[in-house]
């Protein structure tokens, strides 16, 4: 249970002072930069903001392995959220202007991994695991009330893992990965025979089901985790395989809120590739090109929604983290790289950290 003292003592409070001047001059070079969890070479955890030119901008201590970042529209706060089964999520500010601070989940609760702000920034929501009932919640946490946590709503699913606000600003829509696991086993995977996962429309003012979205033909195993919206608005999402290894089931997909949801046909050289595993997804900036990793298999692909096909490819050892840039797609790696890829100009370029599974665009603030 990291309070805050504790946390502030472990992270240092160097952050603010040492991000100000280099954030201030990356904005006025109008600078592209992005947001990561990392692993230190040297040993602890951690978030960075840097540029796709290679410069580090700015890190912050955490208690423990992050997973994904989020930013307030508002405000412009990130906040890096734990590994499942974390406890812990980490609220900073890009600029530099206040100390980081952490909040705990609740007593029966731990973090997915991932959340969102509304679209005043008012509300913090998270995907948390229920995991004595086996139940997927999205918590709900006042940022004005210093991110307290003030209720609840169900994802009606299991494993509910990358949660996001849909264009209308009203509607969550949660990737239920259908997996039961609980903090006693750590991140043992329990019901693998009786998965269920499912795509999940929620309204995000009453917490109301809106629709609910299952894969036919026998794949209850193919976990749904991840997922971006195209140019149409579509839910582009990527599965992770948890049945016979030998198997090659298809593992990218789009749905609808109309009900529509298929997975797109991949060759099967390109499924030998991905491993049967998808770590991330992500859309370019205009929605044209939708990104998908395979850390497992070393391979980043672009696809053209339109025609569902990969228009670009690049081989990127432990590759994972995917975030829109200028025009194309920047890519990073758990070995420290970032590339550029389907036309984005960005160099590979190698930092003295590891990057974790998911990259963000920060937006200026």
């Amino acid at each position: 249970m990291w309070q805050r003292r504790a946390f502030l003592k472990a992270a240092g409070v160097g952050f603010a002072a040492a991000l100000l001047p280099r954030r201030a001059e990356a904005l006025e070079r109008a600078e592209l930069i992005f947001a990561s969890s990392i692993q230190k070479r040297e040993g602890g955890f951690g978030a960075a903001l840097v540029n796709e030119a290679g410069s580090v901008i700015s890190t912050v201590d955490l208690p423990d392995r992050g997973h994904d970042i989020t930013f307030s529209p508002t405000s412009g706060q990130g906040v890096v959220f734990a590994r499942q089964p974390g406890t812990f999520a980490v609220i900073f500010d890009p600029r530099g202007g206040s100390q980081p601070q952490t909040l705990t989940s609740i007593e029966g609760r731990h973090f997915f991994g991932h959340g969102a702000f509304s679209p005043d920034g008012k509300l913090l929501y998270a995907t948390e695991n229920d995991f004595d009932n086996a139940r997927g919640v999205i918590g709900i946490y006042d940022v004005a009330g210093g991110y307290k946590r003030i209720g609840e709503f169900d994802t009606f699913g299991t494993g509910p893992h990358e949660m996001l606000l849909m264009p209308d600003g009203e509607t969550f829509v949660v990737a239920n990965g259908g997996i039961e696991t609980h903090p006693d086993y750590g991140r043992t995977e329990l019901n693998l025979d009786s998965m269920d996962p499912s795509i999940a429309f929620v309204d995000r003012r009453s917490g109301q089901r809106i629709g609910q979205l299952r894969l036919d033909g026998g794949l209850h195993q193919l976990s749904i985790r991840h997922m971006a919206f195209d140019h149409q608005g579509r839910v582009w999402f990527g599965c992770q395989f948890r049945g016979p290894s030998a198997d090659r089931p298809q593992l990218v997909g789009y749905a609808t809120r109309d009900g529509e949801i298929r997975l797109i046909e991949l060759p099967d050289a390109t499924l030998g590739e991905l491993r049967n595993y998808i770590g991330s997804v992500a859309a370019s900036a205009d929605g044209g090109l939708i990104g998908v990793s395979s850390p497992e298999g070393n391979t980043i692909l672009a696809i053209d929604p339109d025609i569902a096909t990969v228009v670009a490819s690049l081989g990127l050892d432990n590759g994972c983290g995917i975030a829109p840039d200028r025009v194309g797609l920047l890519a990073s790696s758990g070995e420290g790289a970032l590339s550029g890829l389907a036309g984005s100009p960005a160099p590979l370029t190698t930092f003295e950290l590891n990057f974790d599974n998911h990259l963000r665009l920060l937006k200026p603030v």
